[in-house]
């Protein structure tokens, strides 16, 4: 079975379209919305052992850091969301390594997580649970859990690639050079070639949400993230997915301006 979040945490460390890289810095608090990337690192750290103080806890709080916040105010000391955070900033600035792959991303979820969360919440939705991917996965089923999700996100950014009718094969083979670099297997690499290769679903994307608010705006945030929303295809194809998705243009809103869609 092909490993999902390894194949996440690679398209997470080399981007899916030219500006994603910096749209998930702004996302962790590293860009538009003030401080550096270890400075957020540093203020989710006091975030989760109890609370934050001084420069990085108020870099924090303009960007992941202060979403986070919101989220974990009630976890305790938990050590899962941090340490793939930490591995997805270390890919964003050029330190990440291969074998970190699969913890790339699950930050590349805790980075969803919580940004859905946030979004939701400013609409009047929040979920009555804190997001999985934050939470240390206990049982091989919760472990299961992650894989899933990290497939509905592999699978969404895929096709939101196809907007403008199709993956360009210079696109699919920059990353699978990628896939193959990092070590993954053949059936992970055939997967994301499969994939690619196939017709755009809109549909499927938006079943795969099985009508729950934080998973649809997972999509939509992953969606935006893998490409550059700068055609007349996309932008249609981002309406139409909203739209399926049935988020509130207030939870669409909030994601765009977040990973710096709006100025």
């Amino acid at each position: 079975m092909a490993g999902f979040m390894d194949i996440l945490g690679t398209m997470m460390q080399q981007g899916m379209s030219q500006s994603s890289g910096s749209r998930m810095t702004d996302a962790l608090g590293g860009g538009k919305s003030g401080g550096s990337l270890n400075d957020i690192i540093g203020s989710l750290s006091q975030m989760m052992g109890g609370g934050g103080s001084g420069k990085a806890a108020q870099a924090g709080a303009g960007g992941l850091g202060g979403m986070l916040g919101d989220v974990l105010g009630s976890l305790g000391n938990n050590k899962a969301a941090l340490g793939g955070l930490g591995a997805l900033a270390g890919a964003l600035l050029g330190g990440g390594k291969s074998s970190a792959r699969g913890a790339v991303g699950g930050g590349g979820l805790a980075m969803l997580a919580p940004l859905a969360f946030s979004a939701l919440k400013k609409a009047g939705q929040a979920p009555a649970q804190a997001p999985r991917a934050l939470l240390e996965p206990q049982t091989p089923q919760e472990q299961q859990a992650l894989e899933d999700d990290a497939e509905i996100i592999v699978k969404a950014m895929i096709n939101a690639a196809k907007a403008d009718g199709k993956i360009d094969q210079k696109e699919i083979e920059r990353i699978v050079d990628k896939l193959d670099d990092d070590g993954l297997t053949q059936e992970e690499k055939d997967f994301f070639v499969t994939e690619a290769n196939k017709p755009m679903d809109l549909d499927g994307v938006v079943a795969s949400a099985g009508n729950q608010p934080e998973q649809a705006a997972q999509i939509y945030a992953a969606s935006l993230l893998a490409i550059e929303v700068d055609t007349q295809a996309e932008q249609q194809y981002m309406q139409q997915l909203a739209s399926g998705l049935g988020l509130h243009p207030q939870v669409a809103s909030h994601i765009e301006r977040t990973l710096g869609m709006h100025a």
